[in-house]
């Protein structure tokens, strides 16, 4: 079975020293490629409806905030958001 990896452009993934086992193909996004990254889109909507325009009193509570966001995805709004015209629609 050959597998293909997309991967961003972090630095463990780019590193000389990664062994890929020979049926796995990487395959890089392009440095910025949020139309191939969907969950930069799913951010993209986190922070358009639920965590834009607020000022957090600390990290804990922008932490606890984002996770409310995004426990207010469910399935559908979130296949909508990732959703292209590349992609296979699920089910």
């Amino acid at each position: 079975m050959q597998v293909v990896l997309v991967l961003d452009n972090t630095g463990w993934h780019v590193s000389k020293q990664l062994k890929v086992p020979d049926n796995v193909t990487l395959l890089p996004l392009p440095p910025y490629s949020p139309e191939s990254n969907l969950v930069e889109r799913v951010w993209a909507f986190l922070r358009c409806h639920y965590l834009s325009n607020r000022v957090f009193k600390n990290y804990d509570t922008l932490f606890d905030e984002a996770t409310v966001a995004w426990n207010r995805l469910d399935p559908s709004r979130l296949a909508w958001i990732t959703q292209t015209q590349w992609t296979p629609r699920a089910g």
